[in-house]
């Protein structure tokens, strides 16, 4: 049959990025406590179509996705995004899976056993020229209590459920567990799914004690982040879902421990692709 998309096209105009997205996509992750975990992602691929090529091929997207159905991890979406290059015949290939993740947790004095759940980006993009770049993605629901209320208050102080955003391109293997602890260590509290009575007087009264502006939580991520000599970028928010205030409070801090051409090239490609879809 007649391969319309490998016609030529005479307008000498490359295209950026153009391939699939929103597929939703069972996959295994790796898991600290049980090895492996199952769940659902969102997936997005796409590569560079080069100008002489009047279109790519949307099959071969999911042709290379069912080979890998079995397990993904950040080893091998090296090998997803080098089969991207070669089977749809491009210099640039760029896969994102978002996807919730359970982490087991025991409420603090009882003990008691929930699935908390987080939400993970795995990012990559492959140059055939710079290699292959990787970007980790976490948002990890927490408490925060409000240092202002706390001082001019007379009985108690407000808190509210936020958010830390953690985006890092690294240079080895990094658990999904250990990030999140020490996200979590940044915010006033933790959040867990079950809480017996002896449990919310604890997780209340530790946020009373570790009161935290949004700005608090990404100075002191950044100081976690920042101590750590693999990581060589990250971008750090935290969100407040303000509870006496219409609207909600926000603080970023983003840095570069070395700047490298492929990972500069990376960024670009991931912040434009995240505005663009209302994610980032």
């Amino acid at each position: 049959m007649k391969d319309v998309q490998n016609q030529q096209d005479d307008r000498g105009l490359s295209v950026d990025m153009v391939g699939v997205s929103a597929i939703r996509y069972p996959i295994i992750v790796k898991d600290k406590l049980r090895g492996t975990q199952e769940t659902v992602a969102a997936i997005s691929m796409s590569v560079e179509l080069l100008p002489q090529f009047k279109g790519t091929h949307m099959s071969r997207f999911i042709e290379i996705l069912n080979r890998h159905r079995g397990e993904i991890t950040i080893s091998n979406i090296r090998d997803i995004l080098k089969e991207m290059r070669k089977n749809l015949s491009s210099p640039k290939a760029m896969i994102s899976l978002e996807f919730p993740y359970f982490i087991e947790k025991k409420s603090p004095l009882s003990e008691e056993r929930s699935l908390f759940p987080v939400e993970v980006l795995f990012d990559g993009y492959g140059d055939s020229r710079l290699g292959t770049s990787f970007i980790l993605g976490l948002r990890v629901p927490v408490t925060t209590l409000c240092p202002c209320s706390r001082e001019i208050s007379e009985f108690g102080a407000h808190n509210q459920r936020s958010y830390i955003i953690a985006y890092t391109a690294f240079d080895h293997f990094i658990w999904l567990e250990d990030i999140v602890d020490k996200l979590e260590d940044c915010a006033s509290a933790e959040m867990y799914p079950l809480l017996k009575r002896p449990d919310e007087k604890y997780v209340t009264e530790k946020a009373f004690a570790r009161p935290r502006f949004a700005e608090d939580v990404v100075r002191e991520a950044t100081e976690i982040l920042h101590a750590d000599p693999m990581i060589h970028w990250f971008m750090v928010e935290a969100i407040h879902l303000e509870s006496i205030h219409t609207h909600n409070a926000y603080a970023r801090i983003e840095r570069f421990r070395a700047k490298r051409p492929l990972l500069s090239a990376h960024l670009q490609v991931f912040k434009g692709f995240r505005q663009r879809t209302g994610i980032y």
